[in-house]
């Protein structure tokens, strides 16, 4: 058996408006550091808002989330479009504020959100298939709106936890360094920044646990 191969989906570059740069290139680490080699992947569609992270000020110039998902990926990226399900084993979401503006429409209409066609197309293709998928931090809620029954951590957070019990699925709540490991659905989840006072080491051992629990899962 070769390498497993990991299809890891931005949200653009920046935990504001895009995906959590230290959560994708840690999800990139452990990757790599357990013998399995990646690919990112984008949707080819402009940022739903873009912010001076110095200010939080929002500003008026449009970005395309792929090009800005690029900066992460060292230029080795794909438009989602492309995605293949047959191509890959594994599918992960790092988390970002870009995943609930960018990948879907959670951050402005909660329950009554909408996920992106390219990313809707991805995680059922993949789930449909049987292969694990990995979501950090806020992008459970692109696996709870998709996959109702699935069962999810989103840290400590009530709120978030809350929307998505009442749509079906079965939250239980952890610390940045625990996953939720969902046999059935072959789902595995890590809350990561989800709890603000979140260390970078703990994200490192609850990224490196849910790297290693999809691979079992294979």
């Amino acid at each position: 058996m070769g390498k497993l191969r990991f299809a890891v989906i931005l949200a653009g570059c920046g935990n504001k408006d895009g995906a959590e740069i230290q959560e994708s290139v840690l999800t990139l680490l452990a990757i790599d550091q357990l013998g399995g080699e990646y690919q990112c992947f984008a949707p080819d569609v402009n940022q739903a808002r873009v912010l001076n992270f110095l200010t939080n000020e929002e500003l008026s110039e449009k970005r395309n989330v792929l090009v800005e998902s690029a900066r992460i990926a060292r230029s080795k990226i794909k438009a989602l479009a492309d995605y293949q399900v047959k191509e890959f084993d594994i599918l992960v979401l790092p988390g970002g504020f870009g995943v609930a503006y960018n990948l879907c429409t959670f951050a402005t209409q909660g329950a009554q959100m909408t996920v992106n066609q390219d990313v809707e197309r991805a995680v059922l293709s993949t789930y449909q298939a049987k292969k694990p998928i990995g979501a950090l931090c806020i992008s459970p809620v692109i696996i709870g709106k998709l996959i109702p029954q699935a069962q999810l951590t989103f840290g400590q957070d009530e709120k978030v936890s809350g929307i998505f019990e009442q749509m079906g699925a079965k939250i239980i709540n952890t610390t940045p360094v625990d996953i939720v490991v969902d046999q059935a659905n072959k789902i595995v989840t890590t809350p990561c920044y989800m709890q603000a006072d979140a260390r970078i080491s703990q994200l490192a051992q609850g990224i490196e646990k849910c790297i290693q629990a999809l691979i079992k899962l294979v």
